[in-house]
């Protein structure tokens, strides 16, 4: 069998082109420009305050493999907020006795500040860690 000129072969299988098997035909995903990683970095730390480790845990999930950057700034805010969830249970189960109150109060008091430091630092682009955090996840 000659194939003519300037037509590409046909396809083995007949004529059916092999098909990825199930799950391989995803994507790599493509990475962030630095102008988008500062963005959600801001965003999953600023989301902390709200959401507590959700937006961290999102973040993390979705975005670490789209740059390091955001990568970074979504481990360390999933690092602190669970560090201060496991503050505000510890403050829950000892509310019973005032200080438990107490501790609840600090990580609340916490949360807030040391969320918004970190998101003014990636919003400048700049590498931070929480202090007093636990590392759960790198």
């Amino acid at each position: 069998m000659t194939i003519p000129p300037n037509q590409p072969p046909s396809p083995p299988y007949g004529g059916v082109p092999p098909q990825p098997p199930y799950g391989g035909g995803a994507q790599p995903s493509q990475p962030l420009n630095p102008a988008d990683e500062k963005l959600w970095a801001t965003l999953i730390h600023v989301g902390g305050i709200f959401f507590n480790f959700i937006p961290a845990l999102i973040g993390y999930l979705v975005l670490k493999d789209r740059g390091p950057f955001v990568r970074a700034h979504s481990a360390t805010a999933l690092n602190f907020q669970l560090t201060l969830l496991i503050a505000e249970v510890v403050g829950w189960l000892t509310s019973w006795l005032i200080i438990g109150l107490f501790i609840v109060a600090a990580a609340y008091v916490l949360r807030i500040v040391f969320s918004i430091i970190a998101a003014v630092k990636a919003n400048k682009g700049e590498w931070y860690t929480y202090p007093l955090a636990i590392k759960f996840v790198s």
